[in-house]
């Protein structure tokens, strides 16, 4: 068997528990019974059958959200909790039905050729990489996102493609950073709001809300969900330095930049590869994260461990990550810008599905407040929120997990920590049953 290297750290133990900085912020994580009841779908649930593929076992495996300084449940640890039936019960939710069920995915607008400067928009100014980095592909990130929501057909939006063309207002069109421009779709023309980066990372950004409209304004008959990918840097008012996506959940859309998450950028984000999920989950790295935070004036108690908690497939997918070739490199692993995306993307359109953040546990559904805490949370699913995901696209749960395990198994994603981590996760119940 191979080893890490010596200068890594080997995770020596894994803490499945909330952070001690999560009493002193406020956030407790509900109870077993809470969590338990939050599962239960009812004896007279029509999904019934479909929630009953979910092992029985399946909770115990799950651990709780860390809750580490600034991380989005210690700056708002009093956000509501969705059980299922509430989403269930959710009058506004979009229902999936037959004439509506397919999951679009669009691929990075052109540019034309009148609006060339937009091309070095996405090309950052304090990149850390000596070498041009490629970009996600949209047809893995719609094949990913098709065994995350096995079920459901995914496609990606044919064309004409989208394009970027120039915007005429105002006396001078044709100055050199043009407060707008114009993207172009097989029906209109939109007008997006530009700006100059606050941070300078890069040269412009482009208005997020514009972008959604005009992802509504795309949004095929038969679909029941869209996400539009875009290669930009992201704003969507004044106060922001930079967002990197939304969805508008009623309206069955989502936007999502790759701009920040490229790893060359990591340095300045305080993007940690190393204790990147699952290695997040280190105790040593916890222990160092809220030491790092100025103690409160009133000393937390020490967090228990749940008696029912089982980290056997925690920790299995912790050791698998750290074997992981990349996970010792510097340089940043093909697959890894690929990765975040994916996981955005699927946690945007779990929006458009109705799906609320999560409280529960560690999820791909979480809030998250950083760039930062985004690498350290999973690409799984809780026990609440896949129950809410296999209703709404009738796929059983041993299908879908077979699904993105062999979706991470592919050329190209092994090695990868992070599909490494999420085939080991999938692996562990589906050679259970």
């Amino acid at each position: 068997m191979s080893h890490p290297p010596t200068s890594q750290c080997l995770h020596p133990s894994i803490c499945s528990s909330v952070s001690a900085h999560a009493k002193a912020a406020g956030y407790e994580q509900p109870t077993l019974k809470e969590r338990i009841a939050a599962i239960n779908h009812g004896s007279t649930s029509k999904f019934k059958s479909i929630i009953d593929t979910i092992p029985g076992s399946y909770e115990v495996n799950f651990p709780a959200p860390l809750v580490l300084p600034e991380d989005d449940l210690a700056l708002d640890p009093d956000y509501p909790p969705q059980s299922f039936q509430e989403w269930l019960d959710e009058e506004d939710r979009n229902k999936i039905t037959r004439a509506k069920r397919t999951v679009y995915i669009v691929a990075p607008p052109q540019i034309d050729d009148n609006v060339t400067p937009l091309r070095g928009w996405t090309r950052p100014q304090k990149s850390r990489s000596p070498a041009p980095l490629t970009a996600p592909s949209p047809e893995e990130i719609k094949d990913y996102i098709a065994a995350f929501y096995h079920g459901l057909p995914v496609k990606l939006l044919p064309s004409p493609a989208l394009r970027f063309v120039p915007w005429e207002t105002g006396p001078n069109p044709k100055k050199k950073t043009p407060s707008h421009v114009g993207l172009e779709t097989p029906k209109e023309c939109i007008g997006i709001r530009t700006r100059p980066c606050p941070d300078r990372t890069y040269s412009h950004q482009l208005n997020l809300d514009d972008l959604l409209d005009a992802a509504i304004s795309i949004l095929p008959k038969d679909a029941y969900a869209l996400c539009m990918l875009v290669d930009h840097d992201l704003f969507e008012d004044d106060d922001d330095e930079f967002v990197c996506g939304r969805a508008y959940g009623g309206s069955r859309v989502a936007v999502v930049s790759s701009a920040r998450y490229r790893p060359d950028l990591d340095t300045i984000h305080s993007v940690e590869r190393e204790h990147a999920w699952p290695a997040s989950h280190c105790q040593r790295y916890v222990q160092e994260r809220c030491s790092s935070q100025k103690p409160p004036r009133k000393k937390a108690s020490q967090t228990k461990q749940f008696s029912s908690r089982d980290d056997r497939l925690l920790k299995e997918i912790v050791h698998v990550s750290s074997l992981s070739p990349a996970s010792a490199e510097e340089k940043a692993p093909p697959g890894l810008w690929l990765a975040r995306m994916c996981r955005t993307v699927s946690h945007e359109l779990g929006h458009c599905f109705g799906i609320d953040h999560c409280v529960y546990y560690a999820c791909a559904m979480q809030g998250s407040a950083s760039l930062a805490e985004d690498a350290r949370q999973p690409a799984y699913l809780c026990p609440v929120d896949l129950g809410k995901v296999l209703c709404a696209t009738g796929s059983a749960f041993q299908e879908r997990e077979r699904a993105i395990e062999a979706y991470c198994e592919r050329p190209g994603k092994r090695g990868v920590p992070f599909f490494d981590a999420l085939a080991a996760w999938c692996r562990g119940f589906t050679n259970a049953n």
